[in-house]
């Protein structure tokens, strides 16, 4: 059963500008903070690169092979793409002139850097591999590499194992004993510091080309895998994601990028931080979950529009695929946790099964598809309120997982008491606090569904329940207004750990009516005449098992958005959830 929770107040909102609008002032001191300096996005804000343990050390190995070939190793999602974007983009401007770069593609290697990587490195003549948003994980494949004479740059923001791979160079924020000042740098983020660190180095051994450009150049790239990751949006990812969306805004972003807003119908000039998570993100993504991000990233290297925009087509129609390979298989997910079937004794089904008690829950399907179970993980997540991991199988009866985690419950580190406790039951795995992959074989299904359940039921005991939705409180009548839902969306960039404003408050449910199978549009009316608005709960209509449309008076939990209608912007209630009055 949900409950609601009033956000406290952590500082005083008079402490902040008085020109604010009061509704921002008081979701800023429910967020902590306490001084407008803490909302300043200028540059000169951000955390000092020399600060980041190790960019100093990869700038002079990057500098040692600027006449030899350097392959960049990305992820295959818009983090690793953004990233190996970036650093190619940054090398060529500079003078390097022998680069590429190698996608892992998920179904023939699997993720990170593998020895099959390397064997394909070697061979196109690398004399150095650098890793973005991988490798931190990637013992075999380093040690193939240096074993060869190749030297590793591994620049990574996932948290490190027991034991580092040996690679010439490691840059990452959470490797142990970092002192720099933000552990939540994206893998994007990561491969800025390293790039403004070489720049600098440049610079001061005269090195550059003329009109070489700064790294802040592709702050568009850096704020676009930021969000797409979703890491936790401290001081000093606001900051890069506030530059970056800046620059989108202005037009001065890669094409690429203004091309992905082009397919989507969006314009690019009017974006919030959310839209590079919710429009340009997942385009981008569906390249590495159905087929090569090479494509994702070709489309990012680009500097011709004309191809910008055939390879955004490209990912576009890949997106649309994903979408409904997405839908079915979350049907059938939401259909096994509806019944919360038994467990089979061969651990073996041929519709999803949901393993669960109510802590952890485990998912798989024999027809699910490796690239988008993550996606289902996610959607399953939210609705229950739990941690999720769905399973889809791969070659020889291994099964591959996505996980997805609620604030408190550290999913990697639920992984890692798992595999602590029994050895050899978990293949490879990794990842952060929120999100995480892992290989299993299929015997061992049921089992580790058990563990996981036990695990995360330890961890929901201590951290409590995950069924509270925290809000800002409710709204005076003057505040469920237009210019209130104006000032709250410039006053991001919202996200992870910064949360855009949540309010809840009770009305009345005069009409609604289902609108692109799975949204719900209502007109909601506040109390004692208090006013009549437009309202829409996106994706809480599952067409299989339709759930009743709320009636009557309901507490509704929403967000102030608005809503472009006939070139007139209209305010307009995001209803997240809706419960008893």
């Amino acid at each position: 059963m949900l409950t609601l929770s009033r956000r406290a107040l952590l500082a005083d909102p008079d402490s902040l500008d008085p020109t604010l609008h009061p509704v921002l002032r008081r979701a800023y001191a429910a967020r902590g903070i306490q001084a407008m300096s803490e909302l300043a996005h200028s540059l000169d804000t951000l955390l000092p690169v020399g600060t980041l343990t190790g960019v100093q050390a990869a700038a002079e190995l990057l500098l040692a092979h600027r006449a030899q070939r350097i392959t960049v190793v990305g992820d295959f999602d818009a983090d690793g793409a953004t990233s190996t974007a970036l650093v190619l983009r940054a090398l060529r401007s500079w003078g390097f002139t022998d680069t590429d770069h190698l996608v892992p593609n998920r179904f023939e290697f699997g993720y990170g850097l593998t020895p099959e990587i390397v064997q394909l490195a070697i061979e196109r003549g690398s004399r150095l591999i650098v890793t973005v948003d991988n490798g931190v994980a990637s013992n075999a494949g380093v040690a193939v590499a240096r074993a060869a004479g190749i030297d590793v740059l591994v620049t990574d923001h996932h948290l490190p194992g027991d034991t580092l791979p040996p690679a010439s160079v490691i840059v990452n924020p959470n490797l142990p004993g970092s002192d720099f000042g933000s552990r939540a740098l994206a893998g994007v983020g990561v491969a800025f510091y390293v790039l403004a660190a070489l720049r600098r180095r440049l610079d001061a051994d005269g090195l550059l080309p003329p009109g070489a450009p700064p790294v802040t150049q592709w702050l568009d790239l850096v704020a676009l895998g930021t969000v797409a990751d979703v890491v936790p949006l401290d001081h000093n990812n606001r900051v890069l994601v506030a530059q970056g969306v800046a620059r989108i805004r202005a037009g001065r972003c890669v094409p690429g990028i203004s091309a992905l807003f082009g397919v989507a119908n969006r314009d690019p000039s009017q974006l919030v931080a959310g839209d590079l998570g919710f429009v340009v993100g997942p385009r981008i993504n569906a390249a590495g979950r159905l087929s090569d991000m090479s494509l994702g990233i070709r489309c990012l290297l680009s500097d011709d529009a004309t191809e910008a925009r055939q390879l955004a087509e490209e990912l576009n129609t890949l997106n649309l695929k994903r979408r409904e390979i997405e839908a079915d298989m979350q049907s059938q997910a939401l259909a096994a946790v509806r019944s919360l079937r038994s467990e089979s004794s061969s651990g073996v089904a041929s519709v999803a099964q949901a393993r669960s008690q109510r802590a952890g829950v485990v998912l798989f399907d024999a027809s699910w598809h490796q690239g988008v179970v993550g996606l289902v993980a996610s959607r399953i997540k939210e609705q229950l309120r739990r941690p999720v991991i769905a399973f889809a199988p791969v070659e020889g009866g291994q099964l591959r997982g996505s996980a997805r985690s609620v604030a408190g419950v550290h999913i990697r580190d639920v992984l890692a008491s798992i595999d602590a406790r029994h050895p050899g039951m978990l293949g490879r795995f990794g990842g952060h606090a929120m999100a995480a992959g892992l290989s299993l074989e299929l015997p061992q299904l049921d089992r580790f569904a058990r563990e996981f359940d036990a695990e995360v039921a330890t961890w929901l005991a201590a951290q409590g329940s995950p069924d509270v939705i925290e809000t800002d409180g409710e709204l005076e009548e003057r505040d469920i207004a237009l210019p209130t839902a104006v000032s709250l969306r410039a006053g991001g960039p919202w996200g992870s750990a910064f949360p855009e404003p949540l309010f809840d408050g009770l009305f009345e449910i005069r009409d609604s009516r289902v609108v692109g199978e799975r949204h719900l549009k209502m007109q909601v009316a506040a109390p004692e005449g208090r006013g009549v608005f437009e309202a829409i709960a996106f994706n809480c209509i599952d067409p299989a098992a339709p759930r009743p449309a709320p009636v009557g008076r309901q507490r509704l939990v929403y967000r102030l958005g608005t809503n472009e209608y006939r070139g007139e912007l209209r305010l307009q209630l995001v209803v997240e959830h809706w419960l008893p009055a």
